[in-house]
C-alpha cells in the first residue's frame, strides 16, 4: 500500500481567496489532513457561488480534500478553539493582514508557546516587517506595485494586468515551499518556526528578463508586447495565423535555421541581416514581418506542425475553452469532470506536483461551510455533541450549510 508523503501531518488552513487556499490544496494533495477554518459567513470566494456555478468553480478547485470548520474568531470561544487546535497541529497557514491574529491572541508567539513544533506560515502583501507592512494588498495592486504591470502590454499602450491572478498563485506556491522547507528543518531540529512569503517579493524574480534594461541602461524597462522582455531574443513573438495566432521562439541558432527551413526560406540562413541573434535584433521589425507574412497564410495547425518537424519551439495561442477540452491534460489526469454535491458537474484539477511511486489521494470535493465542526472538535478536542450544539447556539461555531 502506497503512503502519501504528508500522511500524519495536520494543517490548519485559514487561507482566503487564492494564495492561502492554494498552498493548503497542495498540502492536502500530498496527503496532509487539512482543516479549512472559515468565518461564519464563509470566505470571499465561497460567496461567488451565489453568482453562478462557474463562479463557484475556483472555490471547489482550491478546497478539495479539506475538512471544514467554521469558527467565529470574533468570539473568545472561537479563538480559544483555534488555540486548542493549534496546540495539536503541525502547520497553521494564514493570509490575513499582518497583526490580525496577533491581536486575537492567536499569532505566532502565542501559538508557538503552546506548541513549539508548530510551523506558522504567513502570506502577506508586503511582509511582516518594513515601512509598507500595513498597506492593503490584492493581486491587482501587487501586480501594479511590483512592476509586473509596467512591463505588460505594448509600448504604445497603457500598463496591463496579467490575465491570471499571477501574484496570488506565485505566493501560494512559495508558501507551500516555505512550509515544506520548515517541515524538513523540524525533522532535524525538533522545532517549528515562523515562515513568511510577501506577494511583492514572490513576484520580483519572475521579471528577470525585464530587469535587463534597468541594469544595462539604468532606465525603466519598456513594455515589449509579445517580444522578449529584455529584447535579447529574436524571433520571439506571437504571429498571426489564418485562424488565430501562434507563438514562435528562437533561443539558439539551430532554432533559427529550423524556422527558416520550415518557412521554405533557407536563403535567410546566409543573409547577413539575420546571421546571428544580434543581427536579428538589429532588424527585429523585418524579422517579425517576414515570419508574419508566412504565418498569416497558414492555419495554426499547419504552422505548429511545420515548426515541430524542424524542432522550433512553437505553440498555438489557445483560448480557455480549448484548454479545458485538451486531450493531453485529460489523459494525464490533470483535468477531470466531477459531480460536485453543491455545484453539479464541474471541471477540477489535481496538483501539478506528481510524486511518482507515492500515489495520489482519492478526490474529495470541497466541503460545505462548517461541515466537519462536530467531527473535528470531537476528534481533536474531545468535545461532546451537547457542547458543540451549545457552541452553535452561542455563535462561536457556524452551523453547517444545507
Amino acid at each position: 500500500m502506497k503512503t502519501l508523503p504528508l500522511e500524519g501531518i495536520t494543517v490548519l488552513d485559514l487561507g482566503q481567496v487564492y494564495q492561502g487556499p492554494d498552498a493548503g490544496f497542495l498540502l492536502a494533495q500530498a496527503g496532509a489532513t487539512v482543516i479549512k477554518i472559515e468565518p461564519p459567513r464563509g470566505e470571499p470566494v465561497r460567496h461567488r457561488a451565489l453568482i453562478s456555478k462557474g463562479n463557484a468553480v475556483p472555490f471547489a478547485m482550491l478546497n478539495a480534500n479539506k475538512r471544514n470548520v467554521s469558527l467565529n474568531l470574533k468570539s473568545p470561544e472561537g479563538v480559544e478553539f483555534l488555540r486548542s487546535l493549534a496546540a495539536k497541529a503541525d502547520v497553521l497557514l494564514e493570509n490575513y493582514a499582518p497583526g490580525v491574529l496577533d491581536r486575537l491572541g492567536a499569532g505566532y508567539d502565542a501559538l508557538s508557546a503552546l506548541n513549539p513544533r508548530l510551523i506558522y506560515a504567513s502570506a502577506t502583501g508586503y511582509g511582516l516587517s518594513g515601512p509598507d507592512r500595513d498597506n492593503l494588498a490584492m493581486d491587482l495592486t501587487i501586480q501594479a506595485v511590483s512592476g509586473m504591470m509596467s512591463v505588460t502590454g505594448f509600448p504604445d499602450g497603457p500598463p496591463v494586468m496579467a490575465g491570471p491572478a499571477i501574484s496570488d498563485f506565485l505566493t501560494g506556491i512559495h508558501l507551500y515551499g516555505a512550509i515544506m522547507t520548515a517541515l524538513y528543518s523540524r525533522e532535524r531540529t525538533g522545532r517549528g518556526q515562523l515562515v513568511e512569503v510577501a506577494m511583492v517579493e514572490a513576484c520580483y524574480p519572475a521579471m528577470a528578463s525585464n530587469l535587463a534594461d534597468v541594469f544595462n541602461r539604468k532606465a525603466a524597462a519598456p513594455r515589449t508586447g509579445n517580444r522578449h522582455g529584455g529584447l535579447a531574443e529574436a524571433p520571439y513573438n506571437v504571429y498571426p495565423a489564418s485562424d488565430g495566432y501562434v507563438a514562435i521562439i528562437s533561443v539558439n541558432e539551430s532554432h533559427w535555421v529550423g524556422l527558416a527551413t520550415a518557412m521554405g526560406r533557407e536563403d535567410l540562413i546566409a543573409d547577413p541581416r539575420f546571421a546571428t541573434v544580434r543581427d536579428r535584433l538589429r532588424h527585429i521589425d523585418l524579422t517579425d514581418e517576414i515570419i508574419g507574412r508566412w504565418s498569416a497564410a497558414r492555419t495554426r495547425e499547419e504552422i505548429t506542425q511545420a515548426c515541430r518537424r524542424n524542432k522550433v519551439p512553437c505553440a498555438p495561442v489557445r483560448d480557455l475553452l480549448e484548454v479545458t477540452q485538451d486531450r493531453h491534460l485529460h489523459d494525464r489526469g490533470m483535468l477531470r469532470a466531477i459531480d460536485h454535491p453543491e455545484y453539479g458537474e464541474i471541471l477540477v484539477h489535481r496538483t501539478p506536483l506528481i510524486l511518482h511511486g507515492a500515489g495520489a489521494p482519492d478526490y474529495v470535493p470541497s466541503a460545505r461551510l462548517g461541515q466537519h465542526n462536530a467531527e473535528v472538535l470531537g476528534e481533536y478536542l474531545g468535545l461532546p455533541e451537547s457542547e458543540i450544539s451549545a457552541l452553535h447556539e452561542s455563535g462561536a461555531l457556524a452551523r453547517a450549510s444545507a
